[in-house]
C-alpha cells in the first residue's frame, strides 16, 4: 500500500496548478460533478482566476507524484460569530483510490487549516441523492444545518447571473 501525503497547494507551481485542473476536470465530469468536463476556457483560466482570489485554498493528495484527490475551501465570514469560515466547495478522490480514507485526510488537512485561521466552522453542499457522500460527511461529523426543528433544515439555492 502506497503512501499517500497532503500538500496545500502553491498554484504558482504548475505541477500544482496542473493537478489542481485535471482533478476539477475529472469531478467535473462524474455524475455527481455535473456529468460534463470543464470547458476549454475554464480550464484556461481557473489557476489565473483562483490565485486573484487569496480566500481559495486547495490542498492535493498525492500517492508519490501521482495527484489522486483535491479538496477546495472558500474563506467566508460568519456574521453571527463575527469569525471566518471555510466552505467546502469540492471534494474529490480519483475512482481508482476511493474507499482508502483519502477523503478523510483531505478533510483533517482541511479542518486543520480552518483550525490556524481561526475559523468557527466548515460548511459544505452535498447532492439529495449523494448518500456515500452524506454518509462519509456524518463520519466526519458534519450534519444538516438548522437553527429551529420547527423551521426545518437549511437548503443550499442559487441564481446564475451568467
Amino acid at each position: 500500500m502506497s503512501m499517500i501525503t497532503i500538500v496545500k497547494a502553491d498554484l504558482t507551481q504548475a505541477t500544482h496548478a496542473q493537478a489542481v485542473v485535471s482533478l476539477l476536470n475529472e469531478y467535473a465530469c462524474d455524475p455527481m460533478g455535473g456529468g460534463e468536463p470543464l470547458s476549454i476556457e475554464v480550464q484556461a483560466s481557473l489557476i489565473d482566476a483562483m490565485m486573484k482570489r487569496p480566500f481559495i485554498h486547495s490542498f492535493i493528495a498525492y500517492d508519490q507524484d501521482t495527484p489522486v484527490g483535491l479538496i477546495n475551501l472558500v474563506e467566508g465570514f460568519s456574521t453571527f460569530a463575527a469569525k471566518p469560515l471555510l466552505n467546502v466547495h469540492d471534494v474529490m478522490v480519483i475512482e481508482a483510490y476511493r474507499g482508502r480514507g483519502i477523503a478523510a485526510q483531505l478533510f483533517t488537512a482541511a479542518e486543520s487549516f480552518a483550525y490556524e485561521l481561526g475559523c468557527v466552522k466548515l460548511t459544505l453542499e452535498v447532492l439529495e441523492g449523494n448518500e456515500p457522500a452524506k454518509h462519509a460527511y456524518r463520519r466526519l461529523g458534519f450534519k444538516p444545518y438548522q437553527l429551529d426543528p420547527s423551521a426545518g433544515v437549511a437548503q443550499f439555492w442559487h441564481k446564475k447571473i451568467v
